[in-house]
């Protein structure tokens, strides 16, 4: 039986940080990220079991994804999409199906469409799960680099 999904707790932001940033190696973060995140929106983010892996997300603009390691300062107040920010597993958790299903819960959860940016390798992934690419201006996706893909899943 694979780890289960929780909220995150503010203890949890260091070893968030760690994993994040070992996965993400190319994409660095300041923990002032990921914590201003939790603290602006607990409900959007958690974490699988003993810190395998975490998802942070929070409503958002669509078509206007925040560059990366940017502090948002506050939410928008009438958001369109449910913006997922990060999603990072630990290599022993993938394969178990926990990706899929925190993906099904926050869109179960939200009357919004989702959005992200996917990089590297993961655009498949996010396809598999319902998104498709969708089109920005120019230079929105730049802190993201080469290869970042805009995506959205419609209700």
């Amino acid at each position: 039986m694979s780890p289960s999904w929780r909220p995150m707790a503010p203890e949890d932001l260091d070893s968030v940080e760690r994993l994040g940033n070992t996965i993400h190696q190319a994409h660095p973060e300041r923990p002032e990220v990921f914590a201003e995140r939790l603290r602006l929106c607990p409900e959007g983010c958690h974490a699988l079991g003993n810190l395998d892996g975490y998802i942070i997300s929070h409503p958002w603009t669509l078509g206007s994804p925040p560059p990366l390691d940017t502090l948002l300062g506050a939410l928008p107040a009438q958001p369109d999409t449910w913006y997922i920010h990060d999603l990072a597993l630990h290599e022993r958790a993938r394969g178990t199906g926990a990706a899929p299903a925190i993906v099904a819960q926050l869109a179960a959860a939200h009357a919004l469409p989702l959005s992200l940016i996917a990089v590297g390798r993961s655009p498949g992934f996010w396809a598999r799960q319902g998104f498709v690419p969708a089109t920005l201006p120019q230079g929105k996706l730049a802190s993201y680099g080469d290869g970042a893909t805009y995506m959205v899943r419609r209700k």
